[in-house]
């Protein structure tokens, strides 16, 4: 008996160490990246993802749309846990200051909501060496019209009244124009505080866009990254109006739709479709796939159709794009920026938009996004 259970012991034993170097072996052996792990948690995301690390590594410095912070955000959450010793650090300080960094060579890739202008093409040359920046469109969605008005959970807003509100010619939430929207709405005598922008942002670019394609004969102004109406407000970033029209009373602004939460109402647009239509990321993907490719070569900027009266189409929409060198990327940022691009442009990647209040790009624009990151050089 003493001889059976001394036996049975030591099978025991045997069979925990095989297993014990069994999961030794699967916590060091070589991930679907290729890198060689360590046991971290981090590699059972690699081995669960298809992110393909490739030769990344290092640190990665960006900066720009701070309306797609929250998208990038998610995806450096994944990448950097699949690819373990890259670091990647996105400032999000709007496309104004991305797009100046870029063309002073201190970031290996920019984020706007606008394409580049000709002459920061020109500027791009510079440190691009051989090649230019280009405009790759990766992130879609709503630009939300949000709110924070007392005793009103819904609103409808049009373009003529969004541009005398941001103009400072409608001044009251009781006004006729809103009232005439919003019949069954409690609106109160309320004074409107309208924040804008006060860094050069695309989410501007692109609102003020709209109000000038939507409604020309109220919003007289040019457009572009800077706020030009006179009046009203000024907070810096997305975050930053959102906090205001948070914690003030009879506040609007305008901001990307995963910034219009905890507190913010998302007003609704009567664009002349049937019924007004609703700031979500299934309605500014039907407008995004109207829209027209209108870069030349490898540059893919977009022209989007603001005056879309397309059922379910929210048309005051925005796409950034990553801005990039087509050739000539420091060759010690290439290969990171090349797997990170490629990560965020995979059908994993464009995924994760959708869980994050954004709209990923129609399946023809990025498949041509995918193309041309494989040939950066």
């Amino acid at each position: 008996m003493k001889l059976q259970r001394k036996n049975r012991l030591r099978a025991l034993s045997l069979g925990a160490v095989a297993v014990s170097g069994a999961l030794t072996l699967t916590a060091c052996g070589s991930d679907d990246t290729g890198n060689t792990s360590g046991g971290s948690g981090s590699e059972t995301t690699a081995a669960s993802s298809n992110i393909k690390c490739d030769d990344a590594k290092g640190q990665l410095l960006a900066d720009g749309s701070s309306a797609q912070k929250n998208a990038i955000d998610a995806w450096v959450k994944e990448f950097t846990a699949a690819c373990s010793g890259v670091q990647i650090n996105y400032k999000g300080g709007g496309s104004g200051a991305g797009i100046t960094a870029f063309t002073q060579g201190q970031v290996a890739f920019a984020g706007s909501d606008s394409a580049l202008k000709p002459e920061e093409v020109t500027a791009s040359k510079e440190v691009c060496s051989g090649g230019q920046g280009i405009d790759l469109p990766m992130v879609g969605g709503p630009i939300a019209v949000g709110y924070n008005i007392p005793g009103v959970d819904s609103l409808v807003l049009d373009a003529p009244t969004l541009a005398k509100i941001f103009d400072s010619k409608i001044t009251n939430w009781n006004d006729k124009a809103i009232a005439k929207l919003n019949p069954e709405a409690k609106l109160p005598d309320l004074k409107i505080q309208a924040f804008h922008r006060s860094d050069e942002s695309g989410t501007t670019d692109n609102f003020t866009k709209y109000l000038i394609a939507a409604t020309p004969e109220n919003w007289k102004y040019e457009g572009g990254k800077a706020w030009q109406a006179k009046g009203g407000q000024s907070a810096s970033g997305s975050s930053g109006v959102a906090q205001q029209v948070k914690q003030t009373s009879g506040a609007i602004s305008y901001m990307e739709l995963s910034y219009a939460k905890d507190g913010i109402n998302a007003a609704s647009l009567d664009t002349g479709a049937s019924a007004p239509v609703e700031a979500t990321v299934e309605n500014a993907t039907k407008a995004i796939a109207d829209a027209k490719v209108v870069g030349t070569g490898k540059d893919l900027a977009l022209k989007l159709n603001y005056e879309t009266k397309a059922e379910g189409a929210y048309p005051l929409t925005l796409v950034t794009y990553e801005i990039v060198c087509d050739k000539g990327n420091k060759a010690d940022t290439l290969a990171t920026t090349k797997a990170f691009l490629t990560y965020i442009a995979s059908e994993e990647g464009q995924k994760i938009l959708t869980e994050n209040d954004y709209a990923p790009m129609p399946e023809d624009i990025i498949t041509k996004v995918r193309t041309t990151i494989e040939g950066l050089s």
